[in-house]
């Protein structure tokens, strides 16, 4: 078979694969198609298995990345953390929907520059669903914040989005590099997403009243040693990235210790953490690095190189605004982490200028808010939704994500480029 055939064999197998795991046909868990595409690619003989086994094996620190968040996170909500912080907020609101609002956004920034954005979709939305439902107010418009800050403050700590490890890779910038570089960015990112969410939820607030206390219970030792490990991987991770040296096994360690300290000291079966952490997010990312090093392989990401490469040669900063709009429009089309991964490809294949890379992170973090299918984060905050039995569909998150997602992308852009 012809070369051009066999690339465009792969490059079918590769789209329907991500389109499965987008739409999930007959309700399939989105892992099972990533593998389905990176199995047919072997299969067929697209991708030689040793070519798939180090696609696999490049996303080692991503795997013990979100092994260590999974963990904490899950022992976190067993502890009833999340729940404590959420009636905390609903108290401190004092019976006001507008300052509870933004209390759950300020929580939500928390933990995900702390414990990554997908902690925030996994572990704070079921507890704003609990606190809110107690506190008579209308969930929804609490819920949403959950997706849009779980993105929009992603890129604030290079610990807080599985995607930047993708995106950047080996080539991972130092934290006071970083700062630098994203500082006023996710300021900006974050400020604008509140601003905007907050006009386009003005009137499902204002009619609306809340109770000034909700009924929780007191926050135990499991509890309270929870947030004491959550706190030393923030000090960890965070010496790490100065250091510049990986983030997955630190995760890991500190996460692994954490969940073993608390279940040990509460004489506590590790089962129920073990059970409810989602691992079938490893095999997800596993078929997608695969599926990646397909694209790899057949001249997808060195031509992509090539047009970014003029792109730089003619404008930096139309490179940059270009590149930036370009990714956040494809991670809604296919999703951030197969766009992450691609993008960090095309980033690692030459030096590029820092607007240029800055425009690639961001395009890929906060470019997601724009569909219910952008990012890994918002499809497992569709999962915790429907397990509260609230559905949303995609044109209900459209609609929000087209109000509230361009504004806050060019001031994002901005505020790196210029």
């Amino acid at each position: 078979m012809p070369i051009a055939h066999d690339a465009a064999f792969a490059w079918s197998i590769i789209v329907l694969a991500t389109a499965g795991v987008i739409i999930r046909p007959f309700r399939l868990p989105e892992a099972i198609w990533a593998l389905a595409g990176a199995g047919a690619l072997v299969a067929f003989g697209l991708l030689p298995w040793r070519d798939a086994l180090a696609g696999i094996e490049k996303g080692v620190d991503v795997y013990l990345f979100l092994i260590g968040m999974m963990l904490i996170a899950e022992l976190a909500r067993l502890e009833g953390l999340f729940d404590y912080l959420a009636a905390l907020a609903v108290e401190h609101a004092r019976g006001s929907p507008q300052r509870l609002f933004l209390l759950i956004y300020l929580v939500g920034t928390l933990v995900t520059v702390l414990l990554s954005n997908d902690a925030t979709a996994i572990m704070l939305t079921p507890a704003v669903h609990a606190a809110t439902r107690a506190a008579g107010a209308k969930p929804l418009p609490y819920l949403f914040v959950c997706a849009f800050i779980a993105n929009a403050a992603s890129f604030v700590l290079p610990i807080s989005n599985p995607a930047n490890l993708v995106v950047f890779g080996a080539h991972m910038p130092q934290l006071a590099d970083w700062l630098r570089q994203f500082a006023m960015p996710s300021l900006a990112s974050i400020v604008l997403t509140y601003l905007v969410l907050r006009l386009a939820l003005h009137r499902a607030l204002s009619e609306e009243t809340i109770a000034r206390r909700v009924p929780h219970r007191k926050l135990g030792r499991g509890g309270k040693l929870t947030a004491c490990g959550i706190a030393a991987i923030g000090v960890v991770l965070v010496t790490a990235s100065a250091l510049d040296r990986p983030l997955g096994l630190p995760t890991f360690i500190c996460g692994s210790v954490t969940a073993a300290a608390v279940l040990l000291l509460s004489r506590q079966s590790p089962w129920p953490v073990l059970k409810h952490v989602s691992w079938s997010v490893l095999p997800l990312v596993g078929g997608l690095f695969v599926m990646v090093e397909a694209l790899v392989r057949t001249g997808v990401i060195g031509r992509l190189s090539a047009l970014l490469h003029e792109a730089v040669a003619q404008s930096v900063p139309r490179a940059a605004w270009s590149v930036g709009i370009a990714t956040a429009i494809a991670d809604n089309v296919a999703n951030n982490l197969p766009v992450g991964l691609v993008a960090g490809s095309v980033a690692a294949a030459d030096r590029l200028p820092a607007p240029v890379v800055s425009a690639i992170l961001i395009g890929v973090d906060l470019g997601p808010n724009l569909s219910v299918t952008g990012s890994l984060a918002t499809i497992l905050w569709l999962v915790a939704l429907r397990r509260e039995q609230i559905e949303v569909g995609a044109w209900t998150f459209l609609k929000l994500g087209l109000l509230v997602t361009p504004p806050a992308l060019v001031a994002t852009l901005a505020a790196a480029i210029w």
